[in-house]
């Protein structure tokens, strides 16, 4: 990013248009995600033996060669921005800390598991994917739009090295309950889902714990080497891009593999939209009310918000790739998030600086060097 938002500016500061310090890849995103989608479709279109290709070579869980590597770089730059040795700073504002816990763990699984079931009753695997993605908490790119805001980029890191952790302990559990358990309490069909918790488990702990392991090493080891100053400034501009690189990689492929799906029922791709969109307002715009009642500062506030409104679409793919298969309909399903979330939680940091000029008081920010 070209600028960050600073809450202790002086306040005859003029912010900068959110876009503007975003890099040229962020910024874009979107339009690389539909690149990608398209230059998929393109691919499967004239390479009809792709599937057998990239399965001549299979690792853990049935995944393919290719996309096993691709879902690794999707994840280990994410994780090697994590400051790991301070997840003591954030507990002694318990507030922020059990909201924060409850919004992500408890309160946003069950709000895409409502929004799945009534927007998709008919459609079993997105309804599935999109389950998945909600049990997958953010720890990606909440830290962009935290710092557009002017979150608390502190709290914001501790967050997500937190949702890192559980993510690794709770989704499978997590993940066996809303597929399985929940729905038989509540009489809802579950017919045709073929469902194993160790084999999420293991998903899991490969795609989330072979990254967690190297981005934990990766700074420990930097910023022992080098410096924090050296490692943040020099070391993770050069690793960031690769998230995105191994994730529109992936995407080339899903979509390569799921043509003749895709172009026979782009309807189901608009379907699949209509939850997401219902859950970044319901978990955002919640979040941040609840924020203000407990009485955070406005950074304090946005961090809450972002990281309770944002997923870790990275892991959700690797987790539907890794169970239901690369031309699975949950796989598609994780795969049209980061086109919706992009565009929408860049949205919501206008919002959000919107909410603390007419709450908290003027929007500062300051350009820094690139």
């Amino acid at each position: 990013m070209s600028g960050a938002i600073s809450p202790h500016a002086p306040e005859s500061e003029v912010a900068a248009p959110v876009g503007a310090q975003l890099s040229f890849l962020n910024r874009f995103l979107p339009i690389w995600i539909l690149l990608a989608m398209a230059l998929g479709l393109v691919l499967g279109r004239t390479v009809p033996s792709l599937n057998r290709h990239l399965n001549a070579v299979q690792v853990t869980s049935g995944t393919s060669l290719p996309i096993f590597l691709g879902l690794l770089v999707m994840m280990y730059p994410v994780l090697a921005k994590v400051r790991y040795d301070r997840l003591g700073t954030v507990t002694r504002d318990r507030p922020l800390l059990v909201a924060s816990l409850v919004l992500n763990w408890l309160v946003g699984p069950a709000v895409m598991f409502a929004l799945a079931w009534l927007l998709l009753p008919d459609l079993p695997t997105y309804r599935t994917g999109l389950i998945i993605v909600g049990l997958a908490r953010c720890i990606a790119m909440v830290l962009i739009w935290n710092d557009l805001a002017g979150g608390d980029r502190e709290a914001a890191a501790v967050l997500v090295a937190l949702n890192s952790l559980f993510q690794i302990v709770a989704f499978a559990l997590l993940g066996y309950f809303y597929l399985k358990v929940l729905p038989g309490w509540l009489g809802l069909s579950t017919q045709g889902l073929h469902l194993s918790i160790l084999r999420i488990a293991e998903t899991v702990a490969i795609f989330l714990g072979i990254p967690l392991v190297a981005g934990y090493l990766t700074r420990t080891m930097g910023e022992r080497m080098r410096g924090r100053e050296w490692y943040e400034s020099k070391l993770l501009p050069r690793l960031g891009p690769f998230a995105l690189y191994g994730l529109l990689y992936t995407i080339v492929i899903l979509f390569a593999l799921q043509g003749h799906t895709i172009t026979s029922r782009p309807g189901d791709v608009a379907r699949i939209a209509l939850p997401l969109l219902g859950y970044f307002a319901i978990m955002w715009f919640g979040s941040f009310a609840i924020g203000r009642a407990l009485g955070l500062p406005y950074d304090r506030t946005a961090t809450l918000a972002f990281t309770a409104a944002g997923n870790n679409f990275e892991l959700a793919i690797a987790v539907a790739i890794g169970v239901f298969g690369v031309t699975s309909g949950e796989a598609l399903a994780g795969v049209v998030g980061p086109l919706i979330e992009v565009p929408v939680l860049v949205g919501l940091v206008y919002v959000s600086l919107w909410a603390k000029r007419r709450f908290y008081g003027p929007v500062t920010v300051v350009e820094v060097a690139p």
